[in-house]
C-alpha cells in the first residue's frame, strides 16, 4: 500500500499537511513524522517531540477504541499562534477524559496526555466520523 502526504494553502497561507493512514499501531510513525515534517516547513522545530506525542496519542485512541480501517492524520494552522494536530476515524463515538485512573492501569490516560500538552483539544463530529485535535501555541512568524 502505497502512503502519500498532501499539503493545501490554509487560511494563513501556511499549508496544511494531511496524510491517510492504516488504523494500526505501526501508523504511529509515519503520523510522527508528518507532524514532525509540518513543523520543520513553519520554522517550529522546537514543538516537534510534543507534537509527535500529541498524534501518537491520538492514533492510539483510534486504534484502541474504533474499528475502522483507515484513519486520516491531519496538521494545520488555523491561526498564527497555533498548530493544529487531528485524527479522523469512522467512529461517532465522543472520546471522553477520564479523571482519575488506578496506579495500575496500563490504558486510559491518553486523553489526560494530550490535555496536559496541549493548549486546548476537543473533537469535531463529522458525516462519517469524528475528528479529534488538539491545538499547540506557537509563535506567529516576524
Amino acid at each position: 500500500m502505497t502512503v502519500t502526504a498532501t499539503a493545501r494553502p490554509t487560511r494563513t497561507e501556511h499549508p496544511g499537511y494531511t496524510q491517510t493512514l492504516p488504523c494500526t499501531a505501526r501508523s504511529a510513525l509515519p503520523a510522527r513524522s508528518l507532524v514532525r515534517t509540518a513543523l520543520e516547513a513553519w520554522g517550529l522545530e522546537h514543538l516537534g517531540d510534543t507534537g509527535a506525542l500529541v498524534v501518537t496519542e491520538l492514533l492510539s485512541n483510534s486504534v484502541a477504541h474504533t474499528r475502522t480501517y483507515s484513519i486520516r492524520v491531519a496538521v494545520s494552522r488555523p491561526g498564527e499562534t497555533f498548530v493544529r494536530i487531528a485524527v479522523a476515524d469512522d467512529s461517532k463515538t465522543i472520546p471522553t477524559l477520564r479523571t482519575t485512573t488506578g496506579d495500575h492501569e496500563e490504558t486510559g490516560r491518553g486523553l489526560a496526555i494530550i490535555d496536559a500538552l496541549t493548549w486546548r483539544w476537543g473533537t469535531d463530529l463529522l458525516l462519517g466520523g469524528k475528528r479529534v485535535w488538539g491545538d499547540l501555541r506557537c509563535e506567529a512568524d516576524t
